[in-house]
């Protein structure tokens, strides 16, 4: 495998509380203020963060690096409201757990969403909710952490597994508005209609396409990196979303749609390391047997009041 000129990078970009857990710390900032707070980093220097509801994910994303191209395939840089100062501690534990991160932004309380164009990234994932919104809303990938690797048997150690929502994740969530305001009926209907019009890209359409250029340097059984496709889609409306995938020309390696059923033990089925979906409650539901993250994005996030 060798590794064209023109092949960008993946960034991923990770907030410090999503790769550690800061939950101490974040405790005192909120009941004490940012002055105990910093006190407390600083005293707790030289004292290792455990790993947060992102670490193994990031490892698994570093990992890629390893398979023998010329140059690295992906990149991971921290986003962090810390300052310099009290980030230390953090590189520290990135030290000690020998993770390969070399580039930072240390905002000292500022939402650091705006350096994320500035660093070319492709994804943003962290535990605060608003600057996700944020950045969602600037038109980029992202979404909030909720959970951690919950399996307690890695079967695919040495391949990274990403599973996706559809409608409002990969795609906009124009049909799902027509589900939520008119019915199933009606999202049926017009999703038969239009099964040869692609459906409008949602916020982790770029991000997919980047995935795909670096599946795309690779044998399809051998790639790092294996994607799922996880919906309440059923037929007929899986046409549309085959041929809009077709249209864009990237590759999704699985697709399950599974017309309503919840989505966990299909999600554990396929051993993904992190689930996308706009829904909170079904990231809720998935929690207890996969990594997941929400994506605060379209119609039902407005209508809960989140947007």
């Amino acid at each position: 495998m060798t590794q064209p000129a023109q092949l960008k990078k993946l960034v991923v970009a990770i907030s410090s509380r999503a790769l550690f857990d800061l939950d101490e710390s974040h405790r005192i900032f909120e009941t004490e203020g940012r002055e105990a707070f910093c006190r407390y980093q600083i005293e707790q220097e030289d004292k290792l963060l455990e790993p947060g509801f992102g670490f193994s994910l990031v490892k698994k994303f570093l990992a890629i690096n390893q398979v023998g191209a010329s140059l690295p395939l992906v990149e991971v840089i921290l986003l962090s409201q810390n300052s310099a100062d009290t980030g230390l501690r953090i590189f520290n534990s990135i030290a000690h757990y020998q993770l390969d991160i070399t580039r930072a932004a240390f905002t000292s309380g500022v939402s650091p969403y705006e350096y994320i164009p500035a660093f070319g990234v492709d994804l943003f994932l962290s535990t605060n909710a608003e600057d996700v919104i944020k950045a969602l809303a600037a038109g980029y990938a992202a979404a909030t952490i909720l959970s951690g690797n919950a399996r307690t048997v890695d079967q695919h150690s040495d391949q990274l597994r990403i599973a996706f929502d559809g409608d409002a994740v990969l795609f906009s969530d124009e049909s799902e508005r027509i589900y939520q305001q008119q019915g199933l009926a009606a999202f049926t209907e017009n999703e038969r209609s239009s099964a040869k019009t692609p459906l409008p890209g949602g916020p982790f359409k770029a991000f997919l396409s980047a995935v795909h250029q670096i599946q795309a340097q690779f044998d399809q059984h051998q790639s790092p990196i294996r994607t799922a496709l996880v919906t309440a889609r059923s037929a007929p409306s899986h046409e549309r979303v085959v041929r809009t995938l077709r249209a864009w020309g990237v590759r999704i390696d699985e697709a399950l749609f599974l017309g309503g059923m919840p989505k966990g033990a299909f999600l554990q089925a396929f051993g993904a390391d992190i689930f996308f979906d706009d829904h909170k409650s079904h990231c809720e539901s998935a929690a207890p047997h996969v990594s997941t993250a929400h994506v605060p994005h379209g119609i039902a996030n407005q209508d809960k009041g989140i947007l």
